[in-house]
């Protein structure tokens, strides 16, 4: 069973989120092929085309990461833009999305609805507060959490839409699970199983 939602590490069991440039599947592994909102600068219809042709790799399950940044990255204007053909593309291939969102979740929710997105989103790296995260649930996306949480968004969650994910952190899934221990009031094989059904329900839930 895949847990991990999110991971950078190359040689990590989860989805591996990579950038169209270096997307190189190795069997066996699954992938999320995105352009981060960092990395919005220069991106051309040379790099959306590239982003295209791999979001349809029968390895990538995922559209991702993708969102939009106030701190770094091009203008929020440009973020947008590139943000919305990912919404489009994971519309169009029928897959789910992983969102990088810093101060923007009042832009990542209402672009979702402008383009009626039907495909499960997640916010991953959730680390904001109760406030941050309600119009984030209200619209139905699940949360991701690594090794750095807020507990009263955690406990603030459906625990349907519970992910975990290590992200490009050096902590192993279980110690996720463990640091989150604590807060849901769960052994950490639990929080394992739970998470794992939930990413696995966050995958199917498009066919």
């Amino acid at each position: 069973m895949i847990i991990d939602a999110h991971t950078h590490h190359l040689t990590a069991s989860g989805i591996t989120s990579v950038e169209p440039a270096n997307f190189d599947p190795q069997p066996g592994r699954l992938y999320s092929v995105g352009i981060h909102p960092w990395h919005t600068h220069d991106v051309g219809d040379d790099t959306l085309q590239l982003l295209e042709q791999y979001a349809q790799h029968p390895q990538v399950v995922a559209i991702g990461e993708t969102g939009m940044d106030t701190l770094r990255g091009a203008p929020l204007q440009r973020q947008a833009q590139v943000f919305e053909k990912h919404l489009q593309l994971a519309q169009k291939l029928n897959k789910p999305v992983i969102i990088h969102c810093v101060r923007t979740t009042q832009q990542i929710v209402a672009l979702c609805r402008h383009h009626g997105v039907t495909v499960p989103c997640a916010i991953h790296g959730m680390r904001s507060n109760e406030r941050v995260a309600k119009p984030l649930i209200d619209a139905g996306l699940y949360l991701s959490f690594g090794p750095r949480f807020n507990p009263a968004t955690v406990l603030s969650t459906p625990r349907d839409r519970i992910l975990i994910e290590t992200d490009d952190c050096d902590t192993t899934i279980l110690e996720v699970a463990t640091l989150l221990s604590p807060t849901l009031g769960l052994a950490p094989a639990d929080i394992l199983a739970l998470a794992g059904n939930n990413l696995h329900h966050f995958l199917t839930a498009t066919n």
